[in-house]
């Protein structure tokens, strides 16, 4: 009986390991991502119309549809080779952020998430695609 129970065991840890090193456990613990207050509270220089949310579809497309997927739902191509989870942007738990925020989070990266202050050089870029992740809520 207790060989029966030890072998259940070690079959069930060998089962958590090999899922935890294959990567079918695929993310950490997301950890919460401080933003100054100086960023928090900027404001959004670049007014939410047709043309900035197109400018930053285009942008999304080339340089954030591969880890969030084209709907923000972190489920591009790379998601799934990250350590990191890319997010739901359509959850309110992105949506609720400031839009400074959200222009913080982009702009100076962490972990998986790349900073885009050298591929992005342009401030109203970095608000048009701001202003196109508001339009990916539920």
């Amino acid at each position: 009986m207790k060989k029966a129970l030890l072998t259940s065991l070690g079959f069930i840890a060998g089962i958590i390991m090999v899922n935890i090193v294959s990567g079918f456990i695929p993310f950490q613990d997301r950890k919460p991502w401080p933003v100054p207050d100086e960023f928090k509270n900027k404001k959004n220089t670049v007014p939410s119309n047709a043309s900035s949310i197109a400018a930053g579809k285009d942008l999304w497309a080339t340089h954030c549809k591969s880890c969030h997927g084209s709907k923000g739902l972190g489920d591009g191509p790379k998601a799934a080779q990250l350590k990191t989870e890319p997010g739901d942007f359509s959850k309110s738990e992105t949506q609720s952020q400031s839009d400074g925020s959200l222009f913080y989070k982009i702009v100076e990266g962490r972990e998986d998430m790349p900073s885009f202050k050298k591929k992005i050089p342009d401030q109203d870029d970095i608000w048009n695609l701001v202003n196109f992740t508001r339009t990916l809520k539920k």
